[in-house]
Formats: structure tokens, sequence, C-alpha cells
């Protein structure tokens, strides 16, 4: 029967191939989404009941055994009846942290693999433990990791943390895991050691992140993502399960290529998201010359209503309103009126990456009026308005005349060379990452203050008056 547990995976990496590879546009990844579902059933019902030349599947109705099945019967249970409740209970905006969490227990996942491999009574050796031992590390920095992401986008972890001698530290830190990891391959599975172990490289994690603040968690996300990856790759291996090697090479490989692709829209190396991390507040930078000028939502309206053409760069602030419907019918309206709308995405945008793709396909913006910033910046000098919803660092002009501002070099939404801009914002202060923003004070910027939400209902209203 071996080969029609291999047949059966070797569907389901097809199905995992596909998935992704469909989830790479807003068109066609709800059907992404599906095929990897089917897919990560399939892989599921063929380990536990497809037998297999080690023993597993049909195994577990062997007498003494029927225990183990109805163990991992009632955890199916359990984790598909709270991910399936959390799917439909959490909020868009709290999208990012479900994301967090979800990769912190893969990574924690593989790293229990690894731990029940060593303490088994048969323990990995040779290639095999050397796997075991790379998936039990990654996964255990990549849990601790995620859950430190976590709390920073919920709000709990509110500043950011750094330890004295901090990046030394954690390069010393790492090597002494790594050496007692060498140690556990080398002379067998040692309680002592494999405690000492798990408790250097969960630490590892939070240490990794808890310095870093919310302007480079987007990567951070997309970084862990591929630790992820890794991790339930090598313990796939470890196990001989196929599928989950490819399902982790898979993550792991698009979990690596959106770091690159995010650290390189904010110009950042990795290294520097790493270990020179933009902290927040610490760095907000000093006093901007002139003032910000206040708008009326009419004023407002009246600017939109009656201009040519208008782009709209979203940010955290519309999702946290949850705006996102408001300003799409803000738009049909403007639109009616023969003004040109467009979106303007910034790649790291939001809280983790394609966040605002998200929720603008949510409120049905059509696919072909979302632009990303390599399509659209060249247009912003012959826009009449920019309107700014929510946004901070991505349309933030010291990114281009700053040396010393943390996101000096980061690529920008040329916001500011609009004829005129409106920025919708919930109060004064710096945004998330603590940078204040220049746009803020810029002669063509006037500020219409209050929630997203509510600012652009009032908006709609007044447009509809001078329709």
């Amino acid at each position: 029967m071996q080969w029609v547990l291999n047949g059966v995976y070797l569907v389901v990496a097809v199905l995992f191939i596909l998935g992704l590879k469909a989830m790479s546009s807003p068109k066609t990844a709800r059907k992404g989404i599906a095929w990897a579902g089917v897919g990560m059933v399939l892989a599921t019902v063929a380990t536990v009941f497809l037998p297999s030349n080690d023993g597993r599947g049909l195994a577990y109705f062997e007498p003494g055994r029927t225990v183990n099945l109805v163990l991992l019967l009632v955890a199916l249970a359990l984790g598909g009846g709270v991910a399936a409740w959390l799917g439909k209970v959490v909020k868009m905006t709290d999208m990012p942290q479900m994301v967090a969490v979800y990769n912190g227990m893969g990574g924690g996942a593989a790293a229990l693999i690894a731990a029940v491999e060593f303490t088994s009574d048969v323990p990995p050796t040779g290639v095999h433990a050397v796997l075991a031992m790379a998936g039990a590390y990654i996964g255990s920095v990549a849990f601790t990791g995620s859950i430190v992401a976590f709390l920073k986008l919920q709000g709990i972890m509110k500043k950011t943390l750094r330890l004295p001698a901090q990046n030394a530290g954690n390069v010393i830190h790492a090597l002494v895991t790594l050496a007692v990891g060498i140690a556990i391959v080398i002379w067998g599975p040692n309680p002592f050691l494999l405690v000492l172990f798990f408790a250097l490289a969960l630490f590892l994690g939070f240490a990794l992140t808890a310095p870093i603040g919310g302007a480079d968690m987007p990567v951070v996300i997309s970084l862990l993502n591929a630790f992820t990856g890794l991790a339930v790759g090598v313990e796939g291996y470890v196990l001989q399960i196929p599928a989950l090697i490819i399902a982790g090479i898979v993550v792991g490989a698009a979990g690596t290529l959106l770091t690159q692709l995010m650290a390189k829209a904010m110009n950042r190396p990795l290294t520097n998201v790493l270990f020179t991390p933009i902290t927040g507040e610490a760095q907000a930078g000093g006093a901007l010359e002139g003032s910000m000028k206040e708008v009326s939502a009419m004023d407002a309206a009246a600017m939109m209503r009656y201009a040519g053409s208008v782009i709209i760069i979203p940010g955290y602030g519309m999702a946290v309103a949850g705006a996102q419907h408001k300003v799409y019918e803000m738009t049909k309206l403007l639109e009616a009126e023969g003004v040109d709308v467009k979106f303007a995405i910034h790649p790291v945008a939001g809280r983790m990456p394609g966040h605002m793709n998200v929720l603008l396909a949510e409120a049905g913006v059509p696919y072909d009026q979302i632009f990303d910033l390599d399509e659209i910046n060249s247009d912003f000098p012959m826009t009449d308005v920019a309107l700014v919803i929510g946004a901070n660092d991505v349309v933030n002009p010291v990114a281009r005349t700053d040396t010393s501002s943390p996101i000096y070099g980061m690529p920008i939404l040329d916001a500011d060379k609009a004829h005129q801009c409106i920025v919708i914002k919930r109060g004064r202060g710096a945004g998330y990452s603590g940078i204040e923003n220049a746009l803020f004070y810029g002669d063509n910027t006037s500020m219409l203050y209050g929630s997203a939400q509510q600012a652009v209902a009032e908006v709609i209203t007044h447009i509809k008056e001078l329709s």
C-alpha cells in the first residue's frame, strides 16, 4: 500500500503548489486557498489511515494503540473547530495577529516533533538527528518570535525591548544554542541538554524580535513565516512524510522571497531589520518646520468632487476603523461625477504583506483600480488630490531627504507631489513607527482629523450634497 500513500502525497504536493500559485493574485486567491485546503485534508487522512512501510496509518487500530487514534482525532477536532471559529469571528484588522499566531503554532509544532523524536525509545541518529535538531532550533525561534509579533500587533507589548549589548549578546546566544544542539547530536539526547537547548532557542526568538518596532513588522512576519516553513520541511524529512517536506519547502521558499521583496521595498537589508531595527518612539526624530493645516469634511469633499483625478492611499488607519467599504462607496460617488480614482498600495502598508490589498478586495474594489508603488508613482505630479487614509511611513518625504532618518532611502508613494494632499488621521501624533511625517506639514497638505470611518462618511454626505 506504500505506492497508494506516495500517490496521494504526490497529489497533495501538486495541490499545495497550485494553491500557493493561485494565492499570488487576488482574483484567484479564494480558489488557491480551497486547493491548498483540500490538499491538507488529503495529507492528514492519508497519513493517519493509509498504511506505510514503517507501520503508520492503519497500525493505529492494532491492539493497545487504538488510544493513539482517539487522541489524534480529538486533537484534530479541537484544532479544526477552534480554527473554523476564529476564521469567522476574527476581524480583518486583527488578521495580522492571527497570521502571527498560526505561524508560531507551525514553528512550535515542528519543535515539538523534534522533542518527541529525541525523547523516543529510538532517537534519531546521523543526518536525521542533524535535521531534527535544525528543525527544533528554527521552529523554537519562530514560535517565540511569532508570539512577540502577536503581542506587538495586538498592542499588548507596546514598547520595544532592547537588552544590554543586544546584537553581540544575540550572536553569542545563537552560537551557544548551536553548540548545545551539536552536543546532543554527537553524544545523544540528554534530559538536561535537551531542556537547556529548548530554553535557549525559545529565548533567542524572543530576544531577536523584542527590539523590532512596528515599521519593520511586515518584514519580520515574512521572515518568521520562512523559518516555520523550513522547520516543518526538515521535520517532514525526519518523519519521512513527503507531503510535509514539500509543504515546508514551498512555504519556506515563499516566505524567503517575500522577505526579500519586503526588505527591498523598505530599502533596508535584512541585517538592518534584525540588528538595527526601527524601534518606534525612541527614534521619533526632531521637530519639523511648518504647521499642520486642518480642513473640514465639507472642504475635503469639494476638493475631490471637483478634481479631475484622485489617488487614494490606504494605511492601517483605514484598517483599524474598518472604513474600506465607506472608502469604496466614496470612490463610486466620485467616479459617477467623472473623477478618475485610483488606489496606490505600498508593499509594506499595514501590518503584514498584502494587508491593504485584502481589505480593498473585501470591499469589492476592482483589481484593475489598484496599483503598486512602481506603477503609480509617476502619476502623482499630474494628480489633483492625493487622499491618505491612516498611512504614515509609506508617504513620508524624509525618506528622500533626511539622511539621519531611520527610513532614509526607503521608496515611498509620492503623495507630496500631488497638487493637493488630504490626510485623514485620528490625531496629531507620530505614526506606528514613531517617526514624524514631514508630509503633514507640507504647504499643499490639509489634515482631516478623526476616525477614517467617520471622516469618510462625512465626506460622502457632502459629496452627495454637491452632486
